[in-house]
């Protein structure tokens, strides 16, 4: 394609001289997407001229009705169609376990092990100095207004073994330390620096049925279970 020039020493996906303003906006548009280039996003936007209008049109207009109209679960966080999940208004799960994790994606990857049926709290991140993410940036207070609230028997920590995800756990722990609830880890059976959404479902399935007192994975124990 004869409009498109490297520059020399670049990443080889900066592109220049595009033939037309519309395709140069669109393809900045998608390549402002996280792991989306400026070569990926002119291969999307292309695709996407080949497509019949309609198609295009519902493309963007799913997009734009995520944005508008999406909720976070007044009680877990939880992205939502309603101001109360489904997970959250299901009164055949467990309410006095809560589940805490991350994001949505953590959610979906331990629903899909059908080994727990409580209900979750969704941090929206993790404790992070380095990407200036401070426990004020997460929900933690509002998981210890549930449990001051009462009626919460347990809180599994379900993070990332990550030391990002040990900090936002023992900080968790601390917060919690007051209240007569227990507090319980998953058993590290998956591999130091492993993110939730990437372990296989049995393996993140045993992790959750060997959970351990969060209390024996401090100073140097044995971090929970083998699995």
């Amino acid at each position: 394609m004869l409009f498109l020039r490297f520059a020399k020493g670049s990443d080889m996906s900066a592109f220049h001289n595009y033939p037309s303003k519309l395709l140069e906006q669109a393809v900045r548009e998608f390549a402002s997407l996280p792991g989306i280039g400026n070569k990926t996003a002119l291969r999307l936007v292309l695709h996407l001229l080949k497509q019949e209008e309609e198609d295009v049109v519902n493309f963007g207009n799913a997009i734009i009705e995520l944005k508008r109209n999406i909720h976070h679960c007044k009680i877990c966080c939880n992205i939502s169609d309603t101001e109360t999940c489904q997970i959250c208004s299901n009164t055949r799960r467990d309410a006095n376990m809560v589940c805490v994790v991350e994001n949505i994606r953590d959610v979906m990857s331990i629903e899909n092990t059908s080994q727990y049926n409580g209900l979750y709290h969704v941090l929206g991140g993790i404790i992070s100095p380095i990407d200036g993410i401070g426990p004020s940036d997460l929900t933690v207070d509002s998981l210890e207004e549930r449990v001051r609230a009462g009626g919460i028997d347990e809180v599994i920590l379900a993070l990332s073994t990550t030391m990002e995800g040990d900090t936002t756990n023992f900080y968790i722990y601390k917060k919690l330390k007051a209240y007569p609830v227990k507090v319980s880890a998953l058993a590290r059976g998956l591999a130091i620096g492993d993110e939730l959404e990437y372990a296989d479902e049995i393996t993140l399935g045993r992790s959750i049925v060997d959970r351990t007192p969060f209390e024996a994975t401090f100073g140097g124990k044995k971090q929970g279970n083998s699995i």
